[in-house]
């Protein structure tokens, strides 16, 4: 995720990182070529085409593109929801197993939140459909490790660890009913947040929908130059090219934060997040002085 100052107007305009302009630059160069053709045709030849059927379809084409940045927003922002939830639970949690559970467990307490940062840190590799766990250091025992291999549905085997371990304490009389329930509420939301990022992952934008723009896209900005040329003459493949760089970027935009999981400069600072968690879980276990 990219960092910037929105203040500063010029930093933004010329920022490169996370733009996605790099990327349109081959379809902007097609069109600015097919506006040159357009222009010595019209030169030589007085050729070009009506400009209304474009000022018309251009109305819907940009409707159409609304709707689609927002349905990629919408799922960006939901995935940012999300993992700003698990943030929630995991602190919370952390802090009833240090609030309630007796001393003489702290083991178990420092097992169990040693498990909430593995359990964060594999759920993130399922939505990157990584399988690399030695990467995870030591919030993994090599035990555990071992166990997960060949699991596919890591998190919520380590999650069950987690609530195994609270189990143990309140059948051995650490925690109370009332408290074993409320740190299980906890331990559920966490398996709601994680579904509901699968979820995001699992399920694209319908294909039709994303095809039909791109061929409503291509097919716009491919044939404008032949529409504007009797107003533009020799700046025609200049216009071309701006009218790819803005709808082509738009749609692209769309196309990069849909899966906001990922490691494009637009997605979700994970990592960050990770380490959030991670700072949260060791200031709450290190508070507890009395």
């Amino acid at each position: 995720m990219i960092d910037y100052d929105a203040k500063s107007w010029f930093g933004v305009v010329i920022r490169l990182r996370g733009s996605v302009g790099p990327r349109v630059v081959p379809r902007m160069l097609i069109a600015a070529a097919l506006g040159g053709a357009a222009s010595y045709l019209y030169e030589h030849h007085k050729f070009h085409t009506p400009a209304v059927a474009h000022t018309m379809i251009g109305v819907a084409l940009g409707l159409l593109l609304v709707f689609r940045t927002n349905a990629s927003f919408d799922r960006w922002w939901e995935g940012r929801k999300l993992l700003g939830g698990m943030v929630n639970r995991t602190r919370d949690l952390a802090r009833q197993l240090v609030a309630y559970v007796p001393s003489d467990s702290r083991a178990d307490v420092d097992a169990s939140v040693r498990l909430l940062n593995a359990f964060f840190a594999v759920a993130m590799q399922g939505l990157r459909d990584e399988k690399d766990l030695a990467v995870l250091g030591d919030l993994l025992t090599t035990e555990e490790r071992k166990k997960l291999e060949p699991v596919k549905t890591r998190a919520s085997v380590v999650l069950t660890w987690v609530s195994t371990r609270i189990d143990r304490l309140a059948r051995d009389g650490k925690i109370t009913d009332a408290r074993l329930l409320a740190m299980d509420t906890n331990v559920t939301a966490l398996v709601d947040y994680h579904s509901g990022c699968e979820r995001i992952v699992r399920t694209p934008i319908p294909f039709a929908y994303a095809q039909h723009i791109k061929l409503f896209v291509t097919l716009f900005c491919f044939t404008v130059p032949f529409a504007i040329v009797d107003a533009m003459k020799s700046y025609t493949p200049i216009a071309a090219a701006i009218f790819a760089f803005a709808l082509f970027g738009i749609d692209e935009i769309g196309v990069e934060i849909e899966d906001p999981f990922g490691y494009d400069d637009n997605d979700l600072p994970i990592e960050r997040i990770a380490a959030t968690i991670k700072a949260s879980m060791s200031d709450i276990t290190n508070s507890s002085s009395s």
